[in-house]
């Protein structure tokens, strides 16, 4: 036998602990990290700037040439949809989904037509290019995508194997999108937990954190510090409680049909949109050009400029507002290029708070607006506390706390009877299930649609 160990030395184990905290392979994968943190806020910032951009140019093009969206939207739908599939494929949709699809595989490492540098930087240009053409598309849902895309690259990049960690970083990014486009970090961390992870991950919450700080402080350096909508001190009076219940269970059964149209008419669509993608495409821009023309080109693009106003009391837009954008939302989406459901859900959402708060004339009709987006958010995405929490801070109204958490809540519920699948969730198996049917196939999967 051999000599007897020796006493263990205390200093031994602390001493190792510390070589590991400050060795040089423990700090290439947190530059590595952050790397990837900061460009998902410069990514945020650049879709920001560019969406802002592409939607000035549109309205500039409408006010000189009315009728130029019949021949603009769909010329510029069927090139987006034409450099998705050819081009970037994985790139088309909100890109929430295939975050979601991603974080939900048991397999180990991101598979790369769901998230990967290229669809990155065809999700930037593409979602822009869909704004150029007027289609009412968001940039939120693919800042989501762009972000969760980074860091996963950037932990494939510093050799991370682990997949619990692979899944943390995903989930890192995603939030750090949302945040970094809206400015709005408390709300981040609740849509990584409450959409994204669908739970609470205490190993991914210091790695979400620290990636939405990083990104989040990039683009404020870039853009500055802001409000998304500005800021309104609106309160609702006692009296104009019934306007809660009422705007919760409208927006609630609107957004619950919205989600469960698109879910339907996805499936539907799949095989003509495979068989004859482009004129399906060119049906879209049609329509959208139509619907443009009718509301006065107020379905355009996002619909932040008419959200924004509407927030801060200097809008006036038709009654009919809501359900113009309503449409127009669902069928860009259906068209099958990139682009988000988050901005265009929050101006239908104020549209039909503006409307039924006029019902309710001693009410603030600000205070209507807002809670009418966190109605009608919270219908489509069925993630109320997300839907309370980033709507305060686009707004920086904290007195609206209760009543828009009532709203939230009884909308997230109405939305149920309309339509029991969330959306996201709903678009994400739908993905997965189409990825495995192709691989059973025994055919490379080319990405969803």
């Amino acid at each position: 036998m051999g000599a007897p160990a020796g006493p263990r030395v205390p200093w031994r184990r602390p001493w190792r602990r510390f070589r590991v905290l400050f060795g040089r392979r423990h700090w290439t994968l947190r530059l590595v990290f952050w790397g990837g943190a900061v460009l998902v806020g410069l990514s945020a910032a650049l879709l920001t700037e560019l969406g802002n951009l592409a939607n000035a140019s549109f309205a500039e093009l409408y006010r000189h040439w009315p009728w130029a969206p019949f021949l603009v939207t769909p010329a510029g739908l069927m090139l987006s949809l034409w450099l998705t599939r050819r081009v970037f494929p994985g790139s088309q949709g909100s890109g929430i989904p295939q975050v979601i699809a991603a974080l939900s595989r048991r397999t180990k490492g991101p598979p790369s037509h769901l998230l990967s540098v290229r669809i990155a930087v065809g999700k930037i240009l593409l979602t822009t290019l869909g704004l150029f053409a007027g289609a009412s598309i968001g940039r939120e849902g693919p800042t989501v995508h762009v972000g969760a895309s980074f860091t996963a690259a950037a932990g494939h990049l510093a050799g991370i194997k682990r997949p619990q960690l692979e899944r943390a970083l995903i989930l890192a990014g995603g939030a750090a999108g949302i945040a970094a486009a809206f400015n709005t970090p408390v709300a981040g961390i609740m849509f990584a937990i409450e959409e994204l992870a669908r739970g609470f991950d205490e190993h991914a919450s210091g790695t979400i954190i620290i990636t939405i700080l990083i990104a989040g402080l990039t683009a404020i350096a870039i853009e500055g510090n802001y409000t998304y909508f500005g800021v309104t001190h609106a309160a609702l009076p006692v009296s104009g409680w019934l306007l809660v219940p009422l705007t919760g269970l409208v927006g609630g059964l609107a957004g619950g049909t919205f989600s469960r149209l698109l879910l339907d008419a996805s499936a539907r669509l799949g095989p003509h949109l495979a068989r004859i993608p482009y004129r399906l495409a060119a049906g879209a821009g049609l329509l959208l050009a139509g619907i443009g023309i009718l509301s006065h080109g107020a379905t355009f693009g996002t619909g932040y400029p008419q959200a924004r106003a509407l927030v801060l009391g200097t809008a006036h837009l038709p009654l009919a507002f809501p359900i113009a954008k309503w449409c127009a939302n669902l069928v860009s989406y259906l068209s099958g290029i990139p682009g988000g459901l988050f901005a265009p859900a929050l101006a239908t959402g104020a549209g039909l708070g503006a409307d039924l708060g006029r019902l309710f004339p001693h009410t603030p009709l600000q205070a209507a607006v807002i809670l009418g987006m966190v109605s009608y958010l919270s219908g489509v995405v069925q993630t109320p506390i997300t839907a309370f929490v980033i709507v305060m801070e686009m707004t920086a109204n904290n007195t609206m706390l209760f009543p828009l958490m009532a709203a939230a809540f009884i909308a997230s519920l109405a939305s149920r009877l309309m339509c029991r699948e969330p959306v996201y969730q709903g678009l994400a198996a739908r993905l997965l299930a189409r990825a495995h049917a192709v691989a059973l196939e025994g055919k490379d999967y080319a990405g969803p649609g």
